[in-house]
């Protein structure tokens, strides 16, 4: 089978399961010259990557670009063109690229980053209504899917959001543990619920008193929840883009990782901090909670509970031995059931069914 995977986002899933697709089959990825360049030194050599040129959004020079995809797939002859989400000038490709079976993965049914409004939502309907398959992270990502955008079950697969290993692969040296330091990674925006993280300060510090709190990442002006803070010496906030080394950094030398999401579809944080062998707490919202078995892999409290999300963080916090047994437990759970090697078979099987479907048709 020859398989063509474009991403123009979701670079580290992409190119995680590209490379466990090209160990099975005939597998080309297709990414933006700087998201390639960013990750050359982690990048499987051995595989067989075309970078495009991706300019500004509103840039009409993105014709440009989409006649180089569609010239590239068109010489690679692909039984399958895979992309991530889509996007609004790929959509211009879809009816040139008609006599390829597609298939797409929405990882998000429900946009909800600020960056991500600013593109239309209605932009990412055409790649979803003309795929042969969907693929979604989540059992109530696909119902949302199949009330949203009318999709056939059938045609909707749940495949679980593999671990971001690349960021593993930028250890260059062990960096230990800091006791009782608790870490929030990723974009900062409302619906993350960083607020609830803050005013559970005073709780977990009130137990423990040398806890501190790490907030990485961008988004939102931070300074509102600099003024939430009731004990400011308490937190260390890295309010700036995260280099690949210092993401390495911080997940080594964290406790544990909390998601205090209000609202929320999956999160690659979660693979990720298993990964480090770090517990999780998180927030039971979208689908985050099936990646997480709740007091084996982390613990899973109701949203906007502050005093709940407290409540976990000091348990793990206060049992080191726990703490260390479920950071285990998380570390396994990425060489079993998300383990690349077994969601790219899985992959496999919503491409031979797309396929099955189009000769059909």
């Amino acid at each position: 089978m020859r398989v063509v995977m474009i991403a123009f986002t979701n670079i580290e899933y992409t190119i995680e399961l590209t490379e466990g697709l090209s160990k099975l089959e005939d597998v080309m990825l297709m990414l933006p010259e700087s998201q390639a360049k960013r990750f050359s030194d982690v990048i499987d050599p051995g595989l067989k990557l075309v970078p495009f040129y991706y300019p500004r959004i509103r840039s009409p020079k993105n014709l440009l670009t989409i006649y180089f995809i569609i010239k590239i797939i068109r010489e690679f002859r692909p039984d399958i063109i895979h992309i991530q989400k889509g996007h609004p000038w790929f959509n211009f490709s879809l009816p040139l690229l008609k006599d390829y079976c597609l298939v797409t993965t929405i990882h998000d049914v429900v946009l909800l980053d600020r960056p991500s409004k600013k593109i239309p939502a209605f932009t990412y309907k055409p790649p979803i209504k003309r795929a042969n398959q969907v693929i979604v992270h989540g059992s109530k990502l696909k119902e949302a899917m199949i009330r949203k955008f009318k999709r056939s079950s059938d045609d909707i697969h749940v495949l679980p959001r593999g671990v971001n290993s690349v960021y593993t692969r930028y250890v260059k040296h062990p960096v230990d543990e800091e006791p009782h330091s608790v870490m929030y990674f990723g974009r900062i925006w409302g619906y993350k619920g960083i607020r609830y993280l803050i005013e559970a300060e005073p709780l977990i510090t009130e137990k423990v008193p040398d806890a501190k709190i790490i907030i990485a990442g961008t988004g939102e002006d931070f300074q509102k929840y600099r003024e939430m803070m009731v004990h400011k010496e308490k937190f260390i906030v890295y309010n700036k883009f995260i280099s690949h080394e210092m993401v390495a950094d911080l997940f080594q030398k964290a406790s544990l990782i909390v998601l205090p999401y209000i609202d929320g579809s999956q999160s690659g944080v979660i693979p990720q901090a298993y990964a480090f062998k770090k517990p999780v707490v998180i927030t039971d919202v979208g689908s985050l909670a099936e990646n997480v078995t709740n007091g084996q892999t982390g613990f899973i409290v109701p949203p906007k509970d502050s005093k709940k999300l407290a409540e976990a963080i000091i348990t793990l916090l206060t049992d080191d031995i726990k703490r260390r047994q479920m950071g285990e437990s998380g570390y396994k759970k990425t060489k079993e059931e998300l383990a690349w090697k077994r969601i790219a078979p899985q992959t496999l099987k919503v491409y031979e069914k797309a396929l099955s479907i189009k000769d059909f048709i």
